[in-house]
């Protein structure tokens, strides 16, 4: 997201915009969630509070003139009200869609009282979440993985392969997979930066080292630019494989494999990858480390486990274990 190019905010806004984009290290995705939250919240404002004209259309009512004066005004019932506001009128939002708002709203106002001091009170203090209702998520059973790692086929088997074990075996994130490079990769680990550019260390299995050594053995970057040669996964294109790239094939992989495309993804298999962890022993610290975890509506500092729990922790998922041999036997 390039905030340098905003220019429908107020200063104020842009500043909390600029705080949680550099200070905080957050991601686009997080700074463009805040941005189009707060957003709708000052233009659901004015509307609200009859500053603007009836006739002109929500999208297009202007917000650069907010000011302090207006926020400090901003009453509880106001907040509850817009928890649930759609611009569109096409029905009601999603629990999640509400608490991500509400997550967004709580943020400014710490920002404006703890960080910036601007203001005596903070509102949201008050501001209940809505409530969410619990969901187990998605994932495949071991003998689905099966099913996944056999339909790797073609000219990107060995690329394809070494994805969906990392996946699987490590539980990455897309965006953390498809910004590896192969100075990353160690002897037995390897280095992601994940949300808000923080660093952790991954262990995995031998079967996941063998498909790793198997990929890069016909890796080819002669083709590829400067800049993208470094990265561990290269795409049809000769550049870095990307998420939209990487949605794509697992997409087809789980279609050849019989499973429903519909109920899984990328962010399933890290899921897959997190319960066959757990259902191998595995401690809730540990996998809370592994996977990277953090929540913006909370400040729970997870605690930080020695290389030898991390270690177990990747030893005890059997799909890191497996062998590209052992399906070919």
């Amino acid at each position: 997201m390039n905030l340098d190019q905003i220019n429908d905010i107020p200063d104020i806004l842009m500043e909390f915009l600029e705080y949680h984009s550099t200070v905080r290290g957050h991601s686009d995705r997080t700074v463009n969630a805040y941005y189009m939250d707060l957003k709708i919240l000052f233009r659901y404002l004015k509307r609200r509070r009859k500053l603007v004209d009836s006739s002109v259309p929500f999208n297009e009512i202007d917000i650069t003139d907010v000011d302090l004066d207006f926020i400090e005004a901003i009453k509880i019932e106001e907040l509850y009200r817009y928890q649930s506001f759609s611009p569109e009128s096409a029905g009601s939002l999603s629990a999640a869609s509400r608490c991500r708002r509400t997550s967004s709203v709580k943020s400014f106002f710490n920002y404006l009282t703890t960080k910036r001091h601007l203001l005596d009170h903070n509102v949201t203090l008050e501001l209940d979440m809505p409530k969410r209702q619990a969901s187990l998520p998605k994932y495949l059973e071991e003998s689905d993985c099966e099913k996944l790692l056999n339909v790797c086929d073609g000219p990107y088997a060995l690329r394809d392969y070494c994805i969906l074990m990392l996946f699987m075996s490590c539980g990455l994130r897309v965006s953390e997979l498809v910004s590896l490079n192969v100075t990353d990769i160690y002897e037995d680990h390897l280095r992601v930066v994940g949300k808000g550019n923080k660093e952790r260390v991954l262990f995995f299995g031998d079967g996941c080292r063998e498909a790793i050594d198997d990929y890069l053995m016909v890796r080819n970057v002669e083709k590829v630019a400067e800049k993208d040669k470094n990265a561990l996964f290269i795409s049809q294109k000769n550049c870095r494989f990307g998420v939209r790239g990487v949605q794509q094939m697992v997409e087809k992989k789980l279609k050849l494999a019989g499973l429903d495309a519909t109920r899984y993804s990328p962010h399933k298999l890290r899921h897959t990858a997190a319960t066959l962890m757990l259902k191998n022993g595995v401690d809730t610290r540990a996998l809370q480390e592994v996977l990277g975890h953090s929540n913006l509506s909370t400040t729970q500092i997870y605690t930080h486990l020695d290389n030898a729990a991390l270690h177990e922790a990747a030893m005890a998922n059997p799909i890191g274990r497996k062998h590209r041999s052992d399906r070919e036997n």
